[in-house]
């Protein structure tokens, strides 16, 4: 039996290429996923959207305090909470404006603050939440590692590691492991046309940062929390 037959996991980002591939591992290892979706578009080029295992809901803004709940409502018995969703915008500080340092504050930060707030209040409701539960960010490299010309990014990006090592300490109690992983810059098709002259192979596959998320959410992560596990591959 594989150890998260019948969990049921969120994946916000689910559709995204890092999101697709942490849904087909989790999917694999036996879970049940619910991923929400921006708008029907977003929903509708979800690759895995026909297995019968995947509940996905379209018009869901994550920044927005009443959409996370009402999605959230939904999700019976939750084992883990996984979130991928964001945005990226370089730029140096006076290239950037206050509305997309907001912007990214938003997308980054308080998507997953709201996220991690309903997924806590949803693994406390499970019959069986003296197991605990699971609880995986995504931040950026540039959040620990200074990089010029992302200030905006990487401030967003180090809020979600404050909030990740802040939160494992508020729930060590109760068996509810909160972790993040920290990738560097991804092998991805668009990541490939943004940066053509990069060497392609120093890059993490969002293969492997998936395979590090899935350990992290499952139940054989035994003792790791307050984690922020760098995947940088070679970069």
């Amino acid at each position: 039996m594989n150890e998260l037959e019948g969990r049921e996991v969120v994946v916000t980002g689910g559709a995204g290429a890092l999101g697709t591939a942490v849904c087909a591992k989790l999917l694999a290892a036996g879970a049940r996923v619910h991923v929400p979706a921006f708008d029907e578009k977003e929903a509708e080029r979800f690759a895995l959207k026909s297995d019968p295992r995947v509940v996905i809901r379209a018009g869901l803004d994550l920044s927005d305090e009443v959409a996370v709940e009402s999605f959230y409502a939904h999700v019976p018995a939750l084992w883990a909470s996984i979130h991928v969703a964001g945005g990226y915008a370089g730029g140096a500080i006076l290239e950037t404006t206050p509305t997309q340092a907001r912007r990214l504050l938003s997308s980054n930060a308080m998507s997953a603050w709201l996220c991690a707030r309903e997924a806590v209040r949803r693994i406390r409701a499970r019959p069986d939440a003296h197991e605990g539960g699971r609880i995986v960010n995504v931040s950026a490299k540039p959040a620990l590692v200074p990089t010029s010309g992302l200030s905006a990014y990487a401030m967003s990006k180090a809020a979600v590691a404050a909030l990740t090592t802040s939160l494992a300490e508020e729930l060590r109690d109760e068996g509810i492991w909160v972790n993040a992983v920290v990738p560097s810059t991804m092998d991805t098709p668009a990541n490939r046309a943004s940066m053509p002259g990069a060497d392609f192979t120093k890059w993490p596959t969002v293969e492997d940062v998936a395979e590090t998320i899935v350990f992290l959410a499952s139940p054989s992560n035994r003792a790791t929390r307050g984690a922020l596990v760098p995947v940088y591959g070679r970069s």
